[in-house]
């Protein structure tokens, strides 16, 4: 097999097309657009030829800037990531709070864009996005400074993003189920403790669970998850380290 068809195909591994004439579109103007469209209309109203029509123009000329589909969620998914916090922390001491800041910053991002968890694992080297790259650089920078080896930084950043986005998967599909039931989320929620109650009867941690559980507010109970988990995943870290935030 030759060297060509090994190599992973993605939009951050081809270099870009050139047009010899002044282009009447951009990179950014259909990455901007097709943002916009799987924002108000979800994953599966996105075409090609959609997005043509958005624009005022022919695929042909957007395969000037995109080869596929795939390649353009890669650009999409990118910008998504251009808009989380990138984490700094003035004091080396604090790598905890940046920390903390970042994931509630990616969770937040992935709520407000909740197709993105169905493609973050079709989205080919996602991670060579410049957005992403920024980023994931500054993250292994805020635990090294902290004290980490730059090993361990790296594999404490894949488990920050690793509990991120499974906590961001499961609240933007019933967020998303949510949406469509046309109901606000505590009376959705409301809605669905009867079955639920039922369903445990024969299973008394989850009813005990259940019990105490019954008048929560449900969208304070969703933050407040995420928050302990964090913490536990933080906790995890500092512990493995050996000290507060120190080598691992």
């Amino acid at each position: 097999m030759s060297a060509e068809k090994q190599q992973v195909q993605s939009v951050w591994t081809r270099p870009q097309r050139q047009r010899r004439e002044q282009p009447a579109l951009s990179r950014d103007q259909i990455v901007s657009v097709a943002l916009e469209l799987l924002d108000t209309e979800g994953l599966d109203a996105l075409s090609m030829r959609k997005l043509g029509t958005r624009l005022n123009a022919g695929a042909t000329s957007m395969y000037t800037y995109v080869a596929n589909k795939d390649e353009l969620f890669e650009l999409v998914v990118d910008q998504v990531y251009g808009e989380i916090e990138v984490p700094a922390a003035d004091d080396p001491a604090d790598w905890r709070a940046a920390t903390t800041r970042c994931a509630h910053s990616l969770r937040s991002t992935f709520l407000q864009h909740p197709w993105i968890v169905s493609v973050l694992g079709e989205v080919g080297v996602a991670y060579l996005g410049p957005n992403m790259m920024r980023l994931s650089n500054a993250l292994l920078g805020v635990l090294e400074d902290g004290g980490f080896s730059l090993e361990a930084a790296d594999r404490g950043v894949s488990t920050v993003f690793a509990y991120v986005i499974g906590v961001s998967t499961t609240e933007a599909a019933w967020l998303t189920t949510v949406k469509r039931s046309g109901r606000a989320e505590q009376e959705l929620m409301e809605s669905l403790l009867p079955a639920a109650e039922q369903a445990v009867q024969g299973h008394p941690r989850l009813r005990r669970l259940y019990a105490a559980q019954r008048d929560a507010d449900a969208n304070g109970a969703r933050n407040d998850g995420f928050e302990d988990g964090l913490q536990c995943v933080l906790d995890g870290l500092e512990a493995r380290s050996g000290r507060g935030g120190g080598a691992g």
